[in-house]
């Protein structure tokens, strides 16, 4: 299917430097609002216990609030409802090694006369463990990215990695800029949607490389501005098909997938339209600003194909006895 006429090139990188300072702005603010704002982290990274419960009417939020918060150790407590008017999440920044071993007996017990409910989930953990699986998450990130930039550099040539990993660099800031912005709880499902981020926009951003590097080798142009026009014009139709399928299908689970996977589809919302901006209006314009040679690489790449024939050349004498 073709939303867009294959005759027709249209011209991308006439507006690139307008592009990148648009990004640069998104990434600025999206890191001012991680500093200023500060990442809101779920008990996965920061410790703690995470009581759910529903309620068979509305549950009374205030009357909750004010039974939890009267103990000590809950004093620090937050109420908030959960998906629907009839369920809340209790969350308390502590866990079962200071508060002991049974912290859903404990809350029923508060919540006594405030209606009919039933303790639907407890969840615990350490703060050491919070510290641990935050530590190894952001680990899993850098190593990702060091892996990327290998693989791009050895499939391509180092500037096709540098540009990649500014583009993936990109789509991770603007996620995080929104996540703090709607202060969405970063939990080990965001992580995965940000590891998920980081495929998807590499998957994306090397299929219009490799559609580059095929314009580079057919090519009798030399002006690397209209080589990347020419190519991303022709992924511009799967591109398209590609990102309005996931889109879809993640605003389908953002709408009705329920409370507990609604940070992980939004994240993969924000990061399936940054991450197709970005493969078109980012990592292709940076080669040229990282100085990519269209006629350097005609010539690395020849001297390569001819070092290819001569080795086959020289096998095939050897395999024939011919020395």
């Amino acid at each position: 299917m073709e939303f867009f006429r294959s005759s027709k090139t249209y011209d991308f990188m006439g507006k690139s430097k307008l592009f990148i300072v648009f990004s640069v702005f998104l990434i600025i603010v999206s890191w001012a609002l991680v500093i200023v704002k500060g990442l809101n982290y779920g008990i996965d990274f920061a410790g703690g216990t995470l009581v759910q419960v529903k309620y068979t009417q509305t549950a009374p939020v205030e009357v909750i609030r004010n039974a939890v918060t009267k103990v000590p150790e809950y004093s620090s407590a937050t109420v908030t409802e959960f998906g629907s008017p009839e369920e809340v999440i209790i969350k308390i920044p502590t866990s079962s090694s200071s508060v002991g071993s049974d912290i859903g007996d404990e809350v029923k017990v508060l919540l006594e006369g405030s209606g009919d409910f039933e303790i639907r989930r407890v969840d615990m953990v350490g703060p050491k463990v919070g510290s641990e699986l935050r530590e190894k998450g952001l680990m899993a990130m850098g190593l990702s990215i060091i892996a990327i930039l290998i693989y791009i550099a050895f499939r391509f040539e180092w500037r096709f990695g540098v540009a990649s990993i500014f583009a993936l660099v990109h789509d991770v800031s603007i996620a995080l800029g929104m996540i703090a912005l709607f202060a969405v709880d970063v939990n080990l499902d965001i992580l995965a949607a940000l590891l998920t981020i980081m495929g998807y926009s590499l998957n994306d951003t090397i299929i219009v490389f490799d559609r580059i590097r095929e314009g580079i080798r057919d090519s009798k142009i030399f002006d690397l501005f209209k080589i990347i026009n020419v190519s991303v014009t022709k992924t511009l139709s799967r591109t398209t098909l590609t990102s309005l399928t996931t889109f879809f299908v993640v605003l389908t689970l953002f709408l009705f997938g329920g409370e507990i996977i609604n940070g992980f589809s939004f994240t993969m919302l924000v990061g399936i339209v940054v991450g197709t901006y970005s493969s078109i209006f980012i990592a292709s314009p940076f080669l040229k600003w990282l100085g990519f040679d269209v006629e350097g690489y005609k010539l690395n790449e020849a001297r390569k194909e001819k070092l290819r024939k001569e080795k086959e050349k020289m096998r095939a004498q050897f395999e024939g006895g011919v020395v």
